[in-house]
Formats: C-alpha cells, structure tokens, sequence
C-alpha cells in the first residue's frame, strides 16, 4: 500500500507502508548504525520520534526475545530504505512487519533515505508524518508548523513505582529516565542489589534507600523538561557516588549549573568516535541525543571535561572535581553497538569500593 511522509518544510516522499497502517506525527531523526535496529525500535530515548535508518537494508536477521531494551517501545514511526521480508538468522522468530504490526507501529519503506537524511543534516530535525495517500499534504504541513514537540517523554516511559532486581552486592539505586535494559543488566552482571526508581523521586527518598551509589540512566528529550531530578541530584551530590548515562548525564550537568541547548541534527547510532582526555584513547561509541551541554558553561563550575565527541568536539563526559560523581553522553552498555566502553560500569564499582574504604577508615580513625 502506498503511504507518504510529510515534513513540515513541504518536502513530501511517497513509499511503501508495512506495519500499521495508522497515521502518526512526530520528530523525524535518523540513526546510522550499521545493525541493532531491535535495540534502537525498543530504546525509550526515541519516544515520540519518527526513526529514520540510514543503512539501507532493515529486518535482515529479524526480531529475536533477547535484544529488546524495553517491553514497550514508543517510537511514533520507522523509515527504512528496504525492509527484509524473509530474515535469515537462526535466532530471528518473527519479521520486523509482523513485530511493528503487533505494536501498532507505522512503518515506511521504498523512499530515498539519503535524501531524507541530508535534508535533516541541512535543515535540522523536521516534524512529520507518515499517512495515507488520501490525506491532504499541505492541510498536515499546516498542521506540523502549529504542532509543539512534546515535553512529557520522560514520564510517559519512567516506570510509575520503584521495583528491586535483587543481587548481593553493592546496592545501587537506578532512577529510571527512559532505562534502556542493557544498563540494568550490565549491574546486574556485577552482582549489584539494584533498585529502579521513578525520575520524579526526591533526594530524601532516594538516600532512604541507603544506597552505595546512584546510576542516572538515559532517557528521551530536553534536560530542562525534568527540573524535579534536576533538584534530586542536587540533593544526592557528594553523599554517593553518582554514575550517569545521556539525558542522565545533561541533568547531572545542569544540576552542577551548566546549561544545555538543542542539537540541529543530534548524535544517533552505533559508530561514533569519542576521545578521552585523560588518556588519548578513542572509543567507537553508541549515541542517542539530541541535546548537548555547553562547553563554555562548564567554565562556571566545579565540572571538568573528560570526553569529547571527534566529529563535532561537543560534550562527551564529564566528572565533578569535588565529589565521586562521573558522567557520559553516551552509552557504554553498547545496546547496540561496540563495547569499547563497558568498563566503565567496573569504574562505577571501583568508585563506590574506594567510598566505602574511605568511609570506613574515618570510622577507625574517629
């Protein structure tokens, strides 16, 4: 069935729909990973967003159980050059049209995908949407200019109430902003006694909790739209050892009085180049953004600039000069992507290990 993508600017791409065959609206991106297409359908950062794939052929290894990052995705739209309808894998148990089917998804294939990605390099992120052939074109671009983003993704996709995925070492409380899975189970695998948290949490609840350190996780949207954890990591600083990870490592930034600002395009995908400071080293790294902290406001606080982003020199990490506090902007769960950056959860550890000894020895010495 032919269906078209409207963008607000007028630009109109006519294609092939597979999923559902609802209308949506939403803030078209692209990503440029390679593969993990499960990963980035399924990861809460692209909450109401229209994904554009800018590797040619999607759905080729299908859809499995195991490489999921939320139960529940909440993608608005998937745009693919081809999507595969026969996969070839021997763990695939179903095609990416009867997956997107059963979430009631939309998907849009057959349009020039380069074509589309270079007009978001140009102009920036454009609002649109994939409908039927019979909808009016210019009557939906109206439509686009007048209609704002959305501002609550990040309650839409935190969990309601806090839950425990229990292990016996140390506890670690996990304030979900739009957890991916993969953050959970990389504590996991390090045994630690993990309890997920609402975004809207306060400090005192959290330190009731007695935690050994705090995991800020990644999550959809503008940093600005969550002044409540914004207030609530000001709260923790220098009582825990505070680890974040993307929209958790904006609101640790602001927390700390530096500023952030929209990206014209963002950073999504599996294959981005990432310098550490410290040591020279260069990690490939998987991203998913569409703000970024100001590096002139860094000058105004007690932050120093660990990592960089090579392709743009923007914010890449951040570790606070008076208390045991880190942060990255991107993912070093690597879901998907490269693992180059995985030991960062075993610096998390490292650091709550040191805190502990810390404190233990002032105790002695007392």
């Amino acid at each position: 069935m032919k269906r078209q993508l409207v963008l607000e600017d007028g630009t109109v791409f006519v294609g092939k729909g597979f999923g559902s065959m609802k209308d949506t609206t939403g803030e078209v991106v692209f990503s440029t990973g390679m593969t993990g297409y499960q990963e980035e359908i399924s990861d809460p950062s692209f909450c109401a967003q229209i994904v554009t794939l800018t590797y040619p052929l999607v759905g080729n290894y299908g859809i499995n159980r195991d490489d999921f990052e939320s139960i529940s995705p909440v993608i608005h739209g998937l745009i693919v050059k081809e999507a595969c309808d026969s996969p070839s894998n021997w763990r695939s148990q179903e095609t990416l049209d009867e997956y997107l089917k059963s979430k009631d998804i939309p998907g849009l294939q057959g349009i020039d995908t380069r074509k589309l990605t270079r007009i978001i390099r140009q102009h920036g992120t454009l609002k649109g949407a994939i409908c039927g052939m019979d909808v009016d074109a210019q009557n939906i671009i109206e439509k686009l200019k007048k209609q704002p983003l959305p501002t609550d993704q990040v309650a839409q996709v935190s969990t309601k109430t806090a839950y425990p995925s229990p292990g016996r070492g140390y506890r670690v409380v996990l304030v979900d902003f739009g957890m991916k899975h993969g953050i959970l189970r990389e504590l996991n695998s390090r045994d630690c006694d993990v309890i997920v948290v609402p975004y809207n949490i306060t400090a005192e609840e959290v330190l009731r909790l007695k935690p050994d350190g705090i995991m800020l996780s990644n999550g959809p949207g503008d940093p600005t739209d969550v002044p409540e954890a914004i207030e609530m990591i000001k709260g923790v600083l220098g009582k825990v050892p505070v680890f974040g990870i993307c929209l958790g490592h904006q609101l640790f930034a602001l927390a700390c009085g530096a500023s952030s600002s929209k990206m014209k395009f963002g950073h999504r995908g599996g294959n981005h180049p990432v310098k550490n400071l410290k040591t020279g080293a260069v990690d490939i790294t998987s991203q998913n953004h569409g703000y970024t902290i100001d590096i002139d406001s860094i000058a105004n606080t007690r932050l120093e600039v660990t990592h960089v982003a090579l392709n743009d020199g923007t914010v890449e990490g951040l570790q606070h000069l008076d208390y045991p506090a880190f942060t990255v902007q991107y993912h070093p769960e690597a879901s998907p992507g490269p693992e180059d950056s995985n030991h960062l959860f075993d610096d998390f550890i490292n650091l709550i290990e040191t805190q502990k000894k810390e404190g233990e020895a002032v105790c002695q010495n007392a």
